[in-house]
């Protein structure tokens, strides 16, 4: 980390095209990246839990609409699907004459939804990985307590099954961090934008990505951070005892 700082000091002193000015459009550009994965994996996440569990399901009804919807969204690609919900929206019968219109004219709210959906897919089916593995003794053990099967789920599966999936939740939300990068192809003046730009107006590709690159690096070094510290907190119980 100090060695990439060295570098990135050095950049910014030797090389003209990192301005105040510039250094504004990256700055705005992380402030969009932040809320664009920050929402779309808070809303992803929750729309994720109670799909989990109707994935799940016996009834073939709640299950298979489910099912179809996770293969969609996690069969095709997530630019794809960018495409198709930004320029999708203005082949709605109607909607540029309703207040909807006003909301989704603006592309951080399809790229925003694109992404929510996506990333729901995916958490969808990390969720119901770890429910499946939930250990028949905790689910014994809730039933001979009398737990009803909405308790037993909210108090036991469900928690347990989270620390099961904390390792491959946050590689997904790495993935989302790295996925946003494509969210500048419907004009949204994230990270990566902001570096198409300056290399539009410098002509210097290798600085302005470059800078970019190491925006991203720093947020992933941040996010394993933090998932690490989960980790050590939520499954210290599994570290074997020390003498």
């Amino acid at each position: 980390m100090d060695a990439l700082m060295n570098g990135l000091e050095q950049l910014l002193a030797g090389n003209s095209i990192f301005t105040l000015q510039t250094l504004g459009y990256y700055g705005e550009g992380l402030v969009t990246t932040v809320q664009l994965v920050f929402l779309s994996l808070l809303i992803g996440l929750v729309l994720a839990i109670p799909l989990s569990i109707g994935r799940g399901a016996k009834r073939a009804w709640i299950r298979l609409p489910i099912f179809f919807f996770c293969y969609v969204f996690r069969g095709t690609p997530l630019l794809v699907q960018l495409y198709l919900i930004y320029y999708g929206v203005v082949f709605v019968d109607g909607i540029q004459d309703t207040w909807l219109w006003l909301i989704l004219e603006k592309p951080f709210v399809p790229a925003l939804v694109a992404f929510t959906l996506n990333t729901a897919a995916y958490t969808t089916e990390i969720f119901r990985g770890a429910i499946k593995s939930t250990p028949k003794g905790e689910i014994e053990a809730a039933r001979a307590y009398g737990m009803s099967q909405r308790l037993m789920m909210r108090r036991i599966v469900m928690p347990s099954a989270f620390r099961r999936a904390l390792p491959a939740y946050g590689n997904e939300v790495i993935f989302m961090l790295h996925a946003s990068a494509i969210a500048s192809v419907v004009t949204i003046m994230d990270l990566t934008g902001a570096a198409r730009f300056v290399y539009a107006r410098f002509y210097a590709p290798f600085d302005a990505f470059f800078f970019a690159a190491a925006i991203y690096l720093c947020l992933t070094f941040a996010i394993l951070y933090f998932f690490r510290y989960l980790e050590k907190k939520l499954l210290a119980h599994l570290k074997p005892a020390t003498g």
